[in-house]
């Protein structure tokens, strides 16, 4: 497992979605609704992300960890824009995630979003549980970046190609950041109690957004008579490999609750840094920005 250390920046992606049909996983609408929950949490929930963050800069003592908070900002807000992307494609489809993107919407922009507090103490409470909970939040994302990124059965199984590139480039900068909220957070607030707790809400919450999602897309996909979701169907797609293993997202959460926790033991950064060399996406930006560059000078 390597973990160098590398400078973040935001790579300026974009996919065609005119090929990829509505069950991106052949045979298997329900891993498929699973994994486009992401497409319906992610825009509303990295632009909160982005939000606090920008609040949080001017806090930042130490050089190193505002350069990487600057990336982060940057990778996030491109994330949120790659997968905002792809509900246009589900609605010409006939399935339209609005009536549930509302609902995340409202979750993070008002339950979660700035609120009329005095200056002071109240004001900073509530700016560093909002910290808590992004690397709460990260410590999943970072999870499933690996996952996604081990996940061969995806392959074996035929998935659209287009998607898995999104899927993996997202993942890889996951774990290519995945230590920044996380030490964000160790330096300005750092409370054991805090993470704890953090966690809890943040554990909880993705549980019922998530499944609430993957319920949404079934009862809602145009091509299914009578289309449910369920934990034995998530059980089964993790022991296939086509989705997380249930075993694997439990013994994730004594790893964050460890007093000696650091993202740094998730993940492996050269795995991360290689596929974003060979991502048709990321390559293709890289191109784009080089030749740019070119012209301007």
């Amino acid at each position: 497992m390597s973990n160098t250390r590398v400078t973040l920046k935001a790579r300026q992606v974009s996919f065609a979605w005119d090929k990829t049909p509505l069950h991106w996983l052949p045979d298997d609408p329900f891993a498929t609704h699973t994994i486009n929950v992401l497409h319906l949490l992610l825009p509303a929930g990295e632009r909160w992300f982005v939000h606090v963050y920008k609040q949080v800069l001017p806090l930042i003592r130490d050089d190193r960890l505002r350069e990487d908070v600057i990336g982060f900002i940057g990778q996030e807000a491109m994330h949120s824009q790659a997968h905002d992307e792809v509900l246009p494609h589900l609605r010409e489809q006939g399935l339209d995630p609005t009536p549930y993107t509302a609902q995340v919407d409202w979750f993070f922009e008002k339950l979660l979003g700035d609120r009329t507090l005095p200056p002071g103490r109240a004001r900073e409470w509530w700016l560093m549980e909002r910290v808590a909970l992004i690397a709460a939040i990260e410590h999943y994302t970072a999870f499933l970046g690996d996952w996604v990124l081990n996940a061969d059965e995806l392959d074996r199984r035929g998935a659209d190609p287009t998607m898995l590139d999104l899927l993996r480039w997202h993942g890889a900068e996951e774990v290519e950041h995945r230590s920044v909220a996380f030490e964000l957070f160790e330096h300005l607030d750092g409370g054991y109690r805090r993470r704890v707790r953090t966690w809890a809400t943040a554990f909880t919450a993705l549980v019922f957004l998530w499944q609430r999602g993957a319920r949404f897309f079934m009862e809602n996909d145009p091509t299914l008579v009578d289309g449910k979701a369920s934990f034995k169907d998530f059980y089964r797609g993790g022991k296939q490999g086509v989705l997380p293993s249930t075993g694997a997202m439990m013994r994730s959460i004594p790893r964050y609750l460890s007093r000696g926790y650091h993202p740094e033991q998730e993940g492996d950064t050269a795995q991360a840094v290689a596929y974003l060399a060979a991502s048709p996406a990321a390559t293709a930006a890289e191109a784009r920005t080089a030749a740019r560059t070119g012209a301007a000078g």
